[in-house]
């Protein structure tokens, strides 16, 4: 059977999902240590498997026993990622729980996923195909899993993903590098595919960029002190118009600190679609 989804430009670099990465190991903790051999998944790693292993290397530090899968639907690059992956073997680099394997949307009904990730796949499609693949991907999680489903630009300094359990609702998170921060409203760009279209007046998400970017005005005196003070005073001047997470592990000050920002899905969800 074909695997389910259409074949990405497959561009990648190394480091370029460090953002998401660290949202995953660090604010994604739990749910990975909860798990008894947890699996993750890298869903369309595209050309160049190295993102992949650099999920591998962070999600073993933190859950030693977990495995890592990346899951490509495209033949030549499932074959060109295990050959590297045997190199690092033959070198002596073991990467136990490790491997590549043929595959898209439909996941594997014999071991569902503890998180997957899902970066700069949807793109392509259409919203509606987007809601679907999101339907689609929840499905197949274990209980307590978690999809992590978004989109950053080419060098990774800027990204927004959405963290959705099989049921209820999620969250999404805005992250940046701070030192190239122009203004906040730039990580429009980024949105994932559910809300890259609905950034026009009268939606959620549109108010919110326009909030967030008149807190990044009003903390402009702050920038005396450097890009990450002035991040800090916008988004703690934001919370007090948004739901915006003030705790750990998914937010306050150590997580804004990084250049992020999360709120509950639903605070930013189309009409209809929370």
């Amino acid at each position: 059977m074909r695997p389910e989804g259409e074949i990405t430009r497959g561009t990648t670099n190394p480091s370029r999902l460090r953002r998401v990465d660290r949202w995953i190991t660090q604010a994604l903790r739990p749910v990975l240590r909860a798990a008894e051999r947890p699996l993750v998944i890298d869903l369309g790693y595209g050309a160049s498997p190295v993102t992949t292993l650099e999920l591998y290397r962070g999600v073993r530090a933190v859950a030693p026993d977990a495995e890592v899968t990346g899951l490509e639907i495209d033949p030549e690059r499932v074959a060109y990622a295990r050959q590297g992956l045997n190199r690092l073997r033959d070198a002596g680099d073991e990467l136990p729980g490790l491997g590549f394997a043929l595959g898209g949307f439909e996941l594997s009904a014999s071991r569902r996923p503890t998180v997957v990730r899902a970066f700069n796949v949807l793109r392509q499609y259409t919203e509606d195909q987007a809601w679907a693949a999101w339907s689609r991907l929840r499905a197949g999680l274990a209980d307590g899993g978690v999809l992590v489903e978004g989109t950053c630009d080419e060098i990774g300094r800027r990204a927004v993903w959405v963290t959705l359990p099989r049921q209820g609702t999620g969250l999404i998170t805005f992250s940046t590098r701070l030192m190239s921060l122009e203004r906040p409203s730039d990580l429009a760009e980024r949105l994932p595919k559910t809300l890259i279209h609905r950034n026009v007046p009268g939606e959620p998400v549109y108010q919110f960029l326009k909030d967030l970017d008149r807190s990044w005005d009003t903390a402009a005196p702050y920038s005396a002190f450097g890009p990450r003070q002035r991040w800090l005073v916008a988004v703690a001047s934001l919370a007090g118009q948004w739901p915006v997470l003030r705790y750990p592990p998914y937010g306050g000050p150590r997580r804004w600190r990084l250049g992020e920002v999360t709120l509950p899905w639903e605070a930013l969800a189309p009409p209809g679609r929370s």
